[in-house]
């Protein structure tokens, strides 16, 4: 594997756990604290309207646009061209009237004048700069109160301004826009997108394609941000109903459901794949020596075009080879698909992509069961260039991605599904509350699927997690936005850290028993709407009870670790005395007393204890102590653990 490749592939930070095995940046001194009057103040949080309550749900009043896509596309694999011509219905569901549309041209980071390709440098993962990058756009029209015009509009690198002829009006108002595009594919789109070569042909994956609407929205109004490669994605629901058009001997997937199989599909391709709509167990469409046969094409001359069909989504990818494998079963009603060329064959002691549905079908069922319902009648797994990416139905998973490795990228993928496709978060501003919440639920998706217990111990995670949190003080806090995050930090502030603050607050905090029923009711009051992080963090608070301003202000809005510590011990007639010192971030403390006798106990002291102090004393009656530690199950990122205990014997230790 190729330098550059293996950069790319390390950036997707899939696991968390092999994130923080590697090399992190040299430690630098411990100057970033927070004093307990600052962890424990209010939230500052958006005053609740009756757009967003204060218990973190939608208001009466919450509004968002709807955006319909008409696609009509045709690939041309003798130039990698893509040509398109779309409609856009909107409708102005907000209480203001719009003067102009704006919309997101992402093709055109890889023109060599954007915004993007003057910070990107070429061996990032979001490169993919290329001369003759980005869109050509003719043939704009608009209709809004009957009347269509050529409008002008205003083209600023990847974002574009049309105006409309008259406003739009609020609480409804529709206009339609249409438009032509072009654009050449690149061979590596920034790890979202592009096209990779194999022996029987070429991979092409298709996402930020076609010019996508900006949303309008209660917080920001006009969400105008330059796609500049990091920072990812905020999208409006609605319908879409897209045409791909390519040569013959190419197969395409898409998001939503094909439309037209008996166009498209031969008659036994047709029987297989209602074979695999009722099977649990893998059924091939196009098997590996099938590959580049005539007879996996339906007769005839010409290209053919797919169809495809899709509600209540944010967005549309697509794939086309010929030299697709493509293998399918299904989970209940949902069809679980995978495409690959040869190249992604593993072998028996390396299994590769012909275990991908299988992967599919775990995640699929892991997440239904554990979380939601998984919402969609597809799923869809694509082999190519792209390391790891996810859009509706459709993932872009790295070809050369072989064992736990496959399974790792790919289960992650599956759970965008949830965040931030399901619920329509902010990537472009808080990558976190998609990034960091499906690395939450892949830890225990993939310790369900290899048959491992989630211990907060295991391997001494937490050591890790602390050694990283010490070693990125000062830093950035987790709320900082997508596109302000150093490389060197995209997958800790990103993935890692959230993901296992949502652990700690899961495991050591709430419980399961409280914080399951919240993060599921996270998920079903955001469903097809916009949160922003306030509406998490009240949602939570809301349906556990509990007030954890002293967490989300510590863990994500601070850069600062954590040290609990027994400082003094000491005994005066039959009660012995036991001072703990917590510095930086609070948590509640667990501590166990050995006793002279030979038993032992263990203690939850609650996160109140520090209200008013670092330092807090515990007391023991009547009993000889012989020992005493906090933490003793390694559950904390405690970055100093020779602190955290005392014996009679030998005073503190580790």
């Amino acid at each position: 594997m190729d330098t550059f490749r293996s950069l790319r592939i390390l950036a997707v930070a899939g696991a968390a756990t092999a994130l923080l095995a590697g090399p992190l940046p040299a430690q630098q001194s411990r100057s970033s604290s927070i004093e307990n009057s600052e962890i424990f103040t209010e939230l500052d949080l958006p005053t609740p309207n009756s757009y967003r309550n204060g218990g973190g749900t939608p208001g009466e009043d919450y509004w968002q646009q709807e955006v319909d896509y008409d696609i009509d596309v045709r690939l041309h694999p003798d130039s990698n061209v893509v040509r398109g011509s779309e409609t856009v219905s909107y409708t102005n569901n907000s209480p203001s009237e719009l003067d102009y549309l704006w919309l997101q041209l992402d093709q055109n980071l890889f023109d060599p004048s954007s915004e993007g390709a003057a910070i990107v440098r070429p061996e990032q993962r979001f490169s993919g700069v290329f001369p003759g990058g980005g869109y050509d756009i003719s043939n704009v029209r608009v209709t809004v109160g009957g009347q269509t015009v050529e409008p002008e509009f205003m083209i600023d690198g990847t974002v574009m301004r049309v105006t409309l002829p008259e406003p739009l009006p609020a609480g409804g108002g529709q206009a339609e826009l249409s438009l032509e595009f072009r654009f050449e594919i690149p061979s590596y789109g920034a790890d979202r997108m592009g096209r990779l070569e194999v022996e029987q042909g070429t991979v092409y994956e298709l996402a930020q394609w076609y010019p996508r609407m900006f949303v309008y929205d209660d917080v920001h109004g006009w969400n105008v941000m330059p796609y500049l490669g990091q920072g990812e994605f905020y999208l409006e629901y609605g319908s879409f109903d897209v045409e791909v058009t390519a040569p013959r001997e190419f197969v395409v997937v898409g998001t939503g459901r094909l439309q037209n199989e008996e166009q498209v599909l031969t008659r036994t391709q047709r029987q297989r794949l209602e074979r695999a709509r009722n099977s649990s167990e893998t059924v091939h469409l196009i098997r590996e020596d099938e590959v580049g046969q005539a007879s996996t094409r339906p007769e005839g001359q010409g290209p053919l075009t797919w169809r495809f069909r899709a509600d209540s989504v944010r967005d549309f990818a697509w794939a086309a080879s010929q030299a697709f494998i493509w293998d399918a079963a299904s989970y209940e009603d949902v069809l679980l698909m995978s495409v690959y060329p040869q190249e992604g064959l593993g072998s028996q002691k390396n299994p590769g992509w012909e275990r991908s549905t299988r992967f599919l079908r775990h995640s699929v069922r892991y997440y239904s069961e554990q979380w939601e319902p998984y919402p969609y009648p597809v799923a869809i797994n694509v082999a190519g260039v792209v390391a790891g990416m996810e859009y509706p139905m459709v993932l872009f998973c790295d070809v050369e991605s072989r064992g736990q490795g496959l399974f790792g990228v790919t289960d992650h993928e599956l759970a965008h599904t949830y965040f931030p496709m399901l619920v329509g978060s902010d990537e472009r501003r808080w990558f976190w509350m998609d990034e960091g919440l499906v690395q939450f639920m892949g830890m225990y998706s993939t310790r369900a699927f290899y048959g491992a217990s989630m211990s907060l111990a295991q391997g001494r995670v937490m050591d890790q997690v602390a050694k990283a949190m010490r070693q990125n003080e000062p830093g950035l806090p987790i709320l900082t936005y997508t596109d302000r995050v150093p490389s060197s930090s995209f997958g800790w502030l990103g993935y890692a850290k959230p993901g296992f603050g949502l652990v700690l607050l899961r495991e050591v905090v709430l419980g399961p028993e409280r914080f399951d029923p919240a993060f599921r009711e996270y998920i079903d009051r955001w469903s097809y709407h916009h949160p922003k992080p306030a509406d998490f963090f009240r949602t939570i608070e809301d349906v556990t009870g509990e007030d954890l301003d002293w967490f989300w202000q510590g863990w994500f809005d601070s850069t600062a670790s954590l040290d609990q510590a027994v400082t003094d011990v000491s005994v005066s007639g039959d009660t012995t005395r036991i001072t703990l010192e917590q510095e930086g971030l609070v948590m509640p403390a667990r501590v166990r007393f050995e006793y002279g006798d030979g038993s032992s106990d263990t203690r939850r002291i609650p996160v109140e204890a520090w209200h008013t102090s670092d330092v807090f004393t515990t007391t023991v009656t009547g009993r000889e102590v012989r020992a005493v530690r906090v933490d003793p199950d390694d559950q904390l990122p405690d970055v100093d653990r020779s602190n955290n205990s005392w014996s009679a014997s030998g005073g503190g230790g580790g």
